[in-house]
Formats: structure tokens, sequence, C-alpha cells
């Protein structure tokens, strides 16, 4: 009787913990949109290397989005287990997307955890705010362009756009 007692209790106390303790992570809805409120053009990306150890390496993402009407928000973009922000630059979006690693070449990170889809080498997932509910669309394919080196280090996505000269530091000669 008493192991039949300490059996029970062990039962009641292995699904408390199971209550207690559920093993599920916190999920962002991936449901993605089949049509979009704006156009997309070609998607590419470039991975880039940076000069400087500190530097490390990275992708540039390019999305040019065309037709987009004034309520909606281009927001983010996924791929290769990073993510980052899109800024519009240069009449497309775009984003500088940091890889945390160290090395000298382009590695495709672990996916981190809570990162919230499951993509293929050459796919990535844009969010859009629509009418304040935020909405996600999957890219099939992307392009890749040859890689770039950045000699002093990784490349801004700051660029503004009303610049039409560019700043150079020429010697003078005095002949």
């Amino acid at each position: 009787m008493k192991k039949l007692k300490a059996g029970i209790y062990a039962l009641i106390f292995a699904i408390a913990m199971c209550l207690t303790f559920q093993c599920a992570s916190p999920k962002v809805a991936t449901t993605f949109e089949n049509e979009i409120p704006f156009n997309i053009e070609d998607v590419y990306f470039q991975e880039w290397y940076a000069g400087i150890k500190v530097g490390g390496t990275g992708v540039n993402i390019f999305i040019p989005v065309v037709d987009k009407p004034a309520d909606v928000i281009v927001d983010s973009v996924y791929f290769r287990n990073l993510q980052g922000k899109l800024v519009k630059t240069q009449g497309k979006y775009s984003a500088v997307l940091k890889n945390n690693s160290r090395s000298y070449t382009f590695r495709v990170e672990d996916k981190p955890e809570g990162y919230p889809f499951d993509l293929k080498a050459y796919e990535c997932v844009i969010s859009y705010i629509q009418n304040g509910e935020t909405k996600y669309y999957k890219i099939q394919q992307l392009n890749e362009f040859a890689g770039t080196y950045y000699e002093n280090g990784p490349p801004s996505i700051y660029v503004r756009e009303s610049s039409e000269g560019l700043a150079t530091i020429d010697e003078e000669n005095d002949n």
C-alpha cells in the first residue's frame, strides 16, 4: 500500500511539474501573407567582410519596393538567422545584417533562441505594418552579388539621399 501511495504522489508531482514548466518557447505568428499591398522587384544580397578584426562579417540586403501605399510601413528583414531594420536609401529598402562572428569569412550563425522563422539559404522574410498590424511576407529566391571587402570596418546604411557630391581629400600640388 505504501508503494502505491508513493507512486500516486510521484505521478501527481510529475503532472504538476509538467503543467508548471511547459516546454514551449514564445513564438511570433509566422503565417505568411500570400499577397502584399506593394510590389517587390528582384531582391538581392551581398556578403561583406571587414578589414579589421572587430569589424566582422555580414550581409547587405536590398529590397526594391514599388507602389507602396502610404498606410504601409516596411519594417524588418529576416535572413540567414539574422534580423535587421529596413531603411529606405536610394529608392530601395536596405539593411546591414552584422554577423556576431569575429571570423574573416562569412558563416551562417546558428539560429538564435526566439528567432521566429526556419528559412532556407536563399529565402528571407520581410515584416511590414499595415493598419497597426505586423504582417510577414516570405521571399522565396534572392539573388547573390559578389562579396565586398570594407577595409575600415563594417558598412553603414545611413546614407544621406540629398548628398549629390562625393567628399574627397586631395593633396594639393605646389607646382
